[in-house]
């Protein structure tokens, strides 16, 4: 299985779990347009991911 780059349902779902600055929210919807857009994008990402693991922890409990 293989990774799927166009995937940007995480993004859709981050944008929905907390307030964003306006140039993350235009990060997230309109996508990477340069090496500085993709650093922030995958610092998003990892927030996003442990947001996430927080989120099911407290939904098991």
């Amino acid at each position: 299985m293989g990774t799927q780059w166009d995937d940007n349902s995480w993004q859709k779902d981050f944008l929905n779990m907390k307030s964003h600055s306006p140039a993350d929210a235009k990060l997230l919807m309109g996508g990477v347009k340069g090496l500085k857009d993709a650093w922030r994008l995958g610092a998003l990402h990892v927030e996003y991911e442990r947001l996430k693991k927080i989120q099911e922890e407290r939904q098991q409990q």
